[in-house]
């Protein structure tokens, strides 16, 4: 069964387009956009499995640290970049949206939402989170810039990023129109699709 997320990537992507993937994972994104709209795609993973998933599926892979490589593709032009999920493991989530807009014309980009009233009620509870989208337990998580819907929002408008679109998801990774009117209480994730003024 088809990622939710997926669709979504796929709605905002355009055939033939060259696609940069940071945090690549398996490559199933990649695998999908050059089966189904002929992008020429790149992934960027630093785990071994995820790379060795990416090299079995014929997608071209690059093992590094997105905090540390960033800048070696600064001399590129990618029609559309992907951070899926990876923005708030980063050192320097600012600085590395900076940098990726500048090698794409355009990004898209999902983050959890600590904002979610779960997440709300759990550390109202005096527990850290656990939801679809922040799966790990605290002690195993790599995330260390959660933030909100509205932090994520105010990041792009200090940082002068256009929010060209976004969706807001529930706990299915599906739109809902009750995501969609309070997403900061009631979207577990939000997707982002950014450019450069």
């Amino acid at each position: 069964m088809q990622n939710p997320l997926t669709n979504i990537v796929m709605k905002w992507i355009e055939p033939d387009s060259t696609v940069i993937d940071f945090g690549c994972g398996n490559g199933s994104l990649l695998t999908e956009l050059r089966d189904k709209k002929n992008i020429l795609g790149y992934g960027i993973e630093i785990d071994q499995q995820g790379i060795n998933e990416c090299l079995k599926n014929n997608i071209s892979v690059i093992e590094k640290d997105i905090d540390d490589g960033i800048d070696e593709f600064e001399d590129c032009d990618f029609d559309v970049a992907v951070m899926a999920s990876s923005i708030q493991c980063l050192r320097e989530p600012n600085v590395a949206l900076k940098k990726i807009l500048n090698l794409s014309n355009r990004c898209i980009v999902t983050i959890p939402n600590l904002g979610y009233w779960r997440c709300r009620l759990a550390l109202l509870l005096g527990r850290m989170p656990v939801t679809p989208s922040l799966p790990s337990s605290w002690y195993g998580t790599e995330n260390i810039h959660l933030c909100t819907i509205k932090d994520f929002e105010d990041l792009c408008n200090n940082e002068d990023f256009i929010i060209k679109e976004n969706m807001h998801l529930n706990k299915n990774r599906q739109e809902s129109s009750l995501a969609k009117l309070m997403p900061n209480l009631l979207s577990c994730e939000g997707v982002y699709l950014l450019a450069k003024k």
